[in-house]
């Protein structure tokens, strides 16, 4: 008789709470609160025209053709290696990236919990802390991590709630902080509201991350559909709650981009400190902790698989012997990370959690973009295989629901990386960010002529 033990599975609930834990992202509070009344505008806009057709397509995809591969099985199944290899690179470079972004948040917290400054040295010390333990997280199955998805999932609704209560309580009491005429809920087309709404994209990002973990749900055919409409719906209503609550009770203008949720909280208590902030800086680092490990599970799959098909470096394909985890991709992550965080108190931008979360966001779009043309064209050339989710309509229909999300992803790779004046703020905060995506996309670029990648 073996003495292997039977794999765990997901359940249904599990998996909308992986679904959760993935895609909302409690960090990103911050930069769309910086948006304004206008926020609102752009969260109803953007889910009609951005989440519903994305949501659909992953469904499909991801039910379709199930795997590690992801997104790179899939635009690499309808486009070829070379398109595929560069899927998977942009996939993979964004999360040391973001990892790198949470990372240089942590000192503030700790900061905040026991009111002990840390210096350059500690911060670092820190930051990698931060790092390595993502990574060593990373080495063990997901199945193995439920509860570190679960919990995540529960902290991150259990914050949003707060944040969103406190903040109308606040405004029944002290009155609202900003304006709410008609006209301060329109949209806004200014260059700062204009980056920032690509981070309302990155919130509705992350489905197809939950297609990798198939292999260890109990139904994915049916899990997979329900548990996207059943999370997007439940994200959605906490996203616009959360932001109502920061809206009513914190004037934009001292909304910080890097720390927004704790400064929420602390302008909202009227206290720097206390038992209330230490425990919601406390929380708000596990769910730091959780998005890593959820996120580095379907990237660090993505990327191995890749690189076992000849599309990424070899060390992307190195596994664990004992439990079959891509070990390689999780180092790889883990160093980029440490590397960025050292060399971090020596750039000029010191608003580094934007600096580098801006740059994780113009990668990971880029990643994107394929996917949708790629529905259509595997519609085409494999119209046989069974799809056990379609999305419905004709061909009109299919071709709107492909192009309005492209659309928006380039509009948004455009206003954050793309600088359209020389002023002192735009050389420091943006230049970098297109500097740093040329770079990247360039590395991409040979490791295509280094594989010889060449269909």
């Amino acid at each position: 008789m073996s003495d292997v033990k039977p794999k765990k599975k997901f359940k249904l609930f599990s998996v909308i709470l992986s679904v959760i834990c993935v895609v909302f992202v409690a960090e990103a509070a911050a930069p769309v609160a910086a948006i304004g009344n206008s926020q609102y505008f752009w969260w109803l806009f953007l889910m009609l025209t951005f989440l519903l057709p994305y949501g659909l397509i992953a469904s499909e995809l991801g039910t379709t053709y199930q795997g590690e591969g992801g997104i790179y099985d899939w635009v690499t199944k309808a486009f070829g290696h070379r398109m595929g290899a560069r899927t998977s690179w942009y996939y993979w470079i964004n999360f040391p990236l973001w990892m790198a972004s949470l990372a240089v948040i942590c000192p503030g917290l700790v900061t905040t919990m026991t009111g002990q400054t840390l210096g350059t040295f500690g911060a670092i010390v820190v930051e990698l802390l931060f790092i390595w333990l993502v990574v060593l997280i990373s080495f063990f199955p997901i199945s193995d991590s439920l509860w570190i998805l679960n919990g995540a999932a529960f902290i991150k609704v259990f914050l949003a709630l707060l944040v969103g209560g406190l903040g109308i309580y606040v405004a029944v009491t002290r009155g609202v902080a900003n304006d709410y005429t008609l006209g301060s809920l329109l949209p806004s087309f200014d260059l700062k509201s204009l980056s920032f709404i690509s981070v309302i994209l990155f919130n509705f990002l992350g489905f197809e991350v939950v297609c990798t973990f198939a292999p260890d749900m109990e139904n994915p055919k049916k899990q997979i559909p329900l548990a996207i409409v059943s999370g997007g719906l439940v994200i959605a209503a906490i996203y616009i709650f959360s932001a109502f609550g920061i809206g009513v009770a914190i004037p934009t203008a001292d909304i910080s981009t890097s720390s927004g949720l704790i400064d929420s909280i602390q302008l909202m208590l009227g206290q720097t400190d206390g038992l209330v902030v230490t425990l919601v800086a406390f929380l708000f680092l596990l769910t730091l902790f959780g998005n890593m490990a959820s996120w580095s599970l379907g990237v660090n799959n993505t990327a191995c698989y890749a690189a076992k098909h000849g599309d990424m470096p070899a060390v992307f394909a190195i596994k664990s012997v004992k439990n079959d985890m891509p070990t390689g991709a999780a180092i790889m992550n883990g160093v980029v990370s440490s590397v960025i965080v050292v060399i971090a108190p020596f750039l000029p931008n010191q608003d580094l959690f934007w600096a580098f979360f801006a740059l994780n966001l113009v990668m990971f779009l880029f990643a994107y973009l394929p996917i949708f043309p790629a529905f259509l064209k595997l519609r085409k050339i494999d119209p046989d295989i069974e799809r056990p989710f379609k999305v419905g309509g004709g061909k009109g229909v299919l071709y709107l629901l492909v192009a309005l999300p492209m659309i928006l992803i380039i509009t948004s790779i455009v206003f954050i990386a793309v600088p359209f004046n020389l002023s002192t703020e735009t050389m420091t905060q943006v230049l970098p960010i297109t500097i740093g995506a040329i770079v990247f996309i360039v590395i991409g670029e040979l490791i295509i002529v280094v594989k010889k990648i060449t269909k």
